[in-house]
């Protein structure tokens, strides 16, 4: 009973995990091969911003 109340917010999190993985990894390969100046800049911008630790 214990196992399956978990089964559900584990795959759940794991999901948000993998996808918040995905977006940085995409960000991070723009923030390199970007054609332009500018949308290189743009791209390390963004991903600082999802990287940003905060101070609690």
């Amino acid at each position: 009973m214990t196992a399956e109340l978990f089964t559900l917010p584990v795959a759940l999190s794991t999901c948000a995990g993998l996808l918040y993985a995905g977006v940085l990894f995409v960000v991070a390969l723009v923030s390199v091969l970007a054609s332009t100046p500018q949308r290189r800049k743009d791209a390390r911008a963004t991903l600082t911003i999802l990287v940003r630790r905060r101070t609690r």
